[in-house]
């Protein structure tokens, strides 16, 4: 029976806390150091993942097969150089991440020092990782970097459950886009209809409970059948002077929600369109 690979976490987060609990109970790697700033917070991640030793510092790290970078996107590059420098590296490494922004090549020190570099986004929000733990099968997972790296992580992902979809590395930054405009501005997009709601008189409790089913039913019909079949409303329609009037009003009220009204309007013309 193959020895299961050894994998050391730097920056053991949420991300890295979740990802090495689920490989320690699927028995896919063995967890061997974790790198925190502070000892107290490594012998935290250790407790949480069942397995691992704290080291104090990157001079502390024995070498590994597989280094997890786990630290905020500002911080990978510089936590990379620091490993590189630390002489635990060789042409049987692979170093990767799991930024959603960054592309593998953000781990050029580790290289250039022989290793293998990836990385493996997955799409969850991490905030609360007792949650994940218990549903991480069909996680999507964007994957990119090099072949040698990827051959090895896969195998790490698939046995949790991941669903790996490769993209392009020269592409990354807006495959991170997309994730924005699917949940952080599709947030944002949902606080201007509470806003319009409540200038119509309407409190933000009652217009929540309002906009409820309209948000659902809609976000299920996109996911169901797809942009184009779900679009309804006066711009679906061809109800010019409809959408004409609410722009007007919306921009005598406020004048950025009447621009982002009028963006959008523009945009869903061209998805009926398409229709």
């Amino acid at each position: 029976m193959n020895q299961p690979a050894t994998l050391s976490i730097i920056g053991c987060g949420k991300v890295g806390q979740t990802l090495g609990r689920l490989w320690q109970e699927h028995h896919a790697v063995e967890i061997q150091d974790i790198l925190n700033r502070s000892t107290a917070s490594g012998i935290n991640a250790i407790g949480f993942i069942g397995a691992g030793r704290v080291a104090r510092n990157y001079a502390d790290l024995r070498p590994a097969d597989i280094y997890l970078i786990a630290a905020p996107d500002d911080q990978i590059a510089a936590c990379c150089e620091a490993l590189a420098n630390a002489d635990c590296l060789s042409s049987n490494s692979i170093v990767f991440h799991c930024s959603g922004a960054l592309p593998s090549s953000i781990l050029q020190a580790a290289s250039t020092r022989g290793a293998a570099i990836a990385s493996i986004h997955s799409i969850r929000s991490f905030a609360v990782p007792e949650k994940i733990i218990n549903d991480f099968a069909d996680t999507y997972c964007g994957v990119e970097g090099e072949q040698r790296a990827l051959d090895i992580l896969a195998p790490l992902f698939t046995a949790i459950g991941a669903q790996l979809v490769t993209i392009k590395s020269e592409e990354k930054i807006l495959y991170h886009a997309a994730a924005v405009f699917a949940s952080n501005y599709l947030v944002t997009l949902l606080d201007t209809a509470v806003q319009t709601y409540g200038r119509a008189g309407i409190p933000q409790d009652v217009a929540l409970k309002m906009m409820a089913s309209l948000v659902r039913e809609t976000t299920e019909n996109v996911l169901k059948i797809g942009p184009q079949q779900a679009l309804t409303g006066p711009i679906a329609r061809g109800d010019v002077a409809t959408v004409l009037n609410q722009y007007r009003a919306v921009r005598k009220w406020n004048r950025r929600y009447g621009e982002l009204y009028k963006q959008l309007g523009k945009l869903t013309s061209r998805l009926a369109r398409r229709n």
